[in-house]
């Protein structure tokens, strides 16, 4: 199973989230609203508030995933990393196969 890690702006983490549900590229979205980023953007130092979204896929979707949070998301570059869920409960992982295309 694959942990995809995403930041957008608040007010775009419930639209990602119901796109890529709808199209079966995720079993589950978690969002964690209003966290502070801090980072370099354009030469200078810029703060946001933003959301971080939590997602649960299988490995054949992260490529379709990643092109589909590029496309409807607003930044030029989003933060879109994946990582690899090594050991957890296997009903849990069990669900995610049942769900996701």
């Amino acid at each position: 199973m694959k942990l995809v890690i995403v930041t957008c702006p608040v007010n775009e983490s419930e639209k990602i989230a119901e796109c890529i549900l709808t199209k079966k590229l995720a079993a589950c979205v978690n969002i964690i609203p209003h966290i502070s980023s801090i980072y370099w953007w354009e030469d200078k130092i810029t703060k946001d508030e933003e959301s971080i979204l939590f997602i649960k896929t299988k490995p054949l979707l992260v490529s379709p995933l990643i092109e589909k949070i590029k496309e409807i998301h607003s930044y030029k570059v989003p933060e879109i990393i994946v990582l690899d869920i090594i050991d957890g409960n296997p009903d849990y992982f069990k669900w995610i196969q049942s769900v996701v295309q």
